[in-house]
Parts: C-alpha cells; sequence; structure tokens
C-alpha cells in the first residue's frame, strides 16, 4: 500500500475508469450532491455504477426525489453524451432493473454482472455483490429487515451528529462504528470477501470489483484483488483505475459537513477535500 496521491489539483482530472456503488438515490441520506461535484472533476472512459444507485425499496415505500439527486442523473447522461462508456451493473436495491438485464440505450449498457480489463491486463469481475451474501439471497425477510434497522441507525446518526456539532464535536459514524466492532458483522464482512475471492478464482480472474456492504476497502483476499466501493450514504468513496492499471480508493472527505442543520431539515453540504487510498 502506498502514500494517498493528491487530488485536489484545480481542473478536470481524465481518468481510465471510475467505479461506485450504494448511491441510493431516493433516500434522504443520500449524499447526491458530493457525488455530482466528484463527477464533474473527472473525465473517464469507463463509468461502472456498481449496484444500489437507485433504491428501488425505499421508494416503493414513499416517493422522495429532491433536485439534487436528478442532478446525478444529469451529470451521468452528459457524460454519457461526450463518449463515457456506462455500464450500470444491477443490484438488490434496484433489482426491478434486473428483468431488463443487457438492455443497450446509446452509450449506456445495463448488465447483472461485467468483465473489466484494466490496462496493465487484468481480468475483474464487477458485481454488486448481493449474490454472495446469505441473508439477501436466500432469508429475504431478514434482509428487508436488516435494511430497516440501517435506516434507523441512519436517523439516529443525524441526531447523534447535530448534538455532536452543537458541543463542537466532528461527524462520528454509528453504523461504521458498528460494523467495525461488532463481532457478527466483522465476520460477515470476512465471508462475504472470502466468497467473492472464490468466485473470482473459479472464474480464472484476477480481481473483483464489488459494493453492496458500504465498506470501502482495497486488499488482497486469498490471492485475489478485493476492491470495494463503499458507498455514497455516509463513507463517500469511489474507485479510480489510472491508466497504468493502478486503482485507488476515492473519499470525498467528511461524510457530513458542519455545521450540521437539524435532523428532519434538508443538509446542503460543500464539497470537502479529497483522498485516496492506492493499492
Amino acid at each position: 500500500m502506498t502514500h494517498a496521491e493528491d487530488f485536489s489539483v484545480v481542473g478536470k482530472q481524465r481518468v481510465r475508469t471510475i467505479w461506485i456503488s450504494d448511491v441510493h438515490l431516493g433516500t434522504r441520506d443520500c449524499q447526491a450532491e458530493k457525488l455530482a461535484g466528484f463527477l464533474k472533476e473527472y473525465e473517464c472512459d469507463q463509468l461502472y455504477l456498481v449496484g444500489d444507485i437507485i433504491d428501488g425499496w425505499r421508494l416503493r415505500k414513499s416517493m422522495y426525489w429532491p433536485q439534487s439527486h436528478t442532478n446525478v442523473i444529469r451529470r451521468i447522461l452528459t457524460m454519457s453524451k461526450r463518449g463515457t462508456r456506462v455500464v450500470y451493473v444491477t443490484g438488490n436495491h434496484d433489482e426491478f432493473l434486473r428483468r431488463y438485464a443487457t438492455l443497450n440505450i446509446g452509450n449506456i449498457l445495463l448488465v447483472d454482472e461485467a468483465e473489466h480489463l484494466t490496462a496493465d491486463g487484468r481480468k475483474l469481475l464487477v458485481i454488486h455483490g448481493d449474490q454472495f451474501d446469505v441473508i439477501t439471497r436466500c432469508h429475504r425477510w431478514l434482509a428487508f429487515l436488516g435494511d430497516h434497522a440501517y435506516e434507523f441507525s441512519l436517523r439516529l446518526n443525524r441526531w447523534l451528529n447535530f448534538c455532536r456539532s452543537r458541543c463542537g464535536y466532528g461527524y462520528w459514524s454509528l453504523s461504521g462504528y458498528l460494523k467495525h466492532r461488532v463481532k457478527k458483522a466483522v465476520n460477515f464482512i470476512s465471508d462475504f470477501e472470502d466468497a467473492l475471492a472464490h468466485e473470482c478464482r473459479k472464474r480464472d480472474m484476477q480481481g473483483v470489483v464489488c459494493g453492496h456492504i458500504h465498506h470501502a476497502e482495497i486488499r488482497e483476499v486469498n490471492g485475489v484483488d478485493y476492491h470495494n466501493c463503499g458507498d455514497w450514504v455516509e463513507s463517500c468513496t469511489a474507485l479510480i483505475e489510472h491508466w497504468d492499471g493502478s486503482i485507488v480508493q476515492y473519499q470525498w472527505g467528511e461524510a457530513v459537513a458542519e455545521p450540521l442543520e437539524a435532523p428532519g431539515d434538508a443538509v446542503e453540504v460543500a464539497g470537502a477535500a479529497p483522498q485516496t487510498r492506492v493499492c
């Protein structure tokens, strides 16, 4: 692992590939303005949308779609119009699109999974990852229950960070803390990574790019290059491939800028200095 590169230079940067996942457009916790700002900073040959871009589960319950969410869609369409090949890999929250898999509209391709060849010749499986989540695959009711629990933790998080901001403290992620501290959550992430690594070896691929668990990571798992995009709900992370084939992790910065508004109000977030990790 090398030191993070500086992505804070002025002007658009041209890169080979960008991967984003778990945007969850249609939910109040989606950091759409940050994502639109990130996409404005870059030009790329290929943009992979690695599942859960639109949250169909939440939209079925209640309609929430502010202008900032439309701006993300418009930005992606603009990139496509200007020559970027957009590959939309479906996830479990936007599974309503899976019936249209292999649909090709202009420069936008809709698929359930894809194969990406890096500039240095590695074959990567690009997949959302819910297919390797035992809970999502075998216990659908439990997956919905877990989604409700996650939504509750985000609401609680808003209140906690509102209070923290009033006391002069920075942002703190409750769900992130639980993922890293609760033994079952840590074991679940490890099992998820091992399952994807096993699938890559079975398909004779050198690596995987996925999402689903909202846990950004670049590391080697059982001899396979494992890359997780993270999310645009809390961590605001993406993956970027440079022209030499190296893949780095981009992070927008603090997930919620201060000062915070009262929970339930619309939060307008200014861009923070991006950070990255390089694998």
